[in-house]
């Protein structure tokens, strides 16, 4: 495993939320933990068949992963309506685990945008999954009426992705 694939196993895990990763393979073994205030930290990093663990600490300069806020009891009442609002849209799921992005490169156009009317089969974002960039067409026709997850942002299998408006 070169640095380059651990520098990106660091950013996932960063993103992804998780505060500690094992990662064992044939040759190296490698702990993540994160959520300091330093950033991301390689814990160990050994070979496997090595007599004595090779420790090599390294730092990494990523922004200390932050809990999301939970709105204040008092509004959970005032929620429950925009709730069962959108009861009346589509929405749209990811069908793998993988990197979230709405643009085909970083020069190019979004896929789709909020207010956009959209048909059966057109492409609505791309999930990078093992480095296959996969796109994701859209079931129904409709208008895009909320984007739930951010440009670049890991997704989990079944994660909510876009609101649809079929009407």
């Amino acid at each position: 495993m070169d640095l380059k694939e651990i520098q990106n196993l660091i950013k996932f895990v960063a993103k992804s939320g998780a505060s500690e990763v094992k990662l064992e393979m044939d040759d190296v073994k490698i702990t993540i933990k994160t959520g300091s205030e330093e950033g991301t930290t390689i814990v160990q990093q050994m070979p496997v068949q090595a007599a004595a663990p090779a420790v090599i600490p390294q730092q990494v300069a990523t922004p200390p992963v932050q809990a999301p806020v939970a709105p204040p009891a008092q509004e959970a009442p005032s929620s429950a309506p925009a709730a069962s609002d959108d009861s009346k849209y589509i929405t749209v799921k990811s069908p793998i685990i993988g990197t979230f992005y709405r643009k085909p490169s970083p020069d190019k156009p979004l896929f789709v945008e909020v207010g956009q009317s959209i048909n059966e089969g057109d492409v609505l974002c791309i999930i990078e999954a093992m480095k296959l960039f996969n796109e994701i067409e859209s079931e129904v026709s409709g208008k895009i009426v909320k984007v739930l997850v951010d440009d670049s942002s890991p997704v989990e299998f079944d994660q909510p992705l876009f609101l649809v408006d079929p009407s």
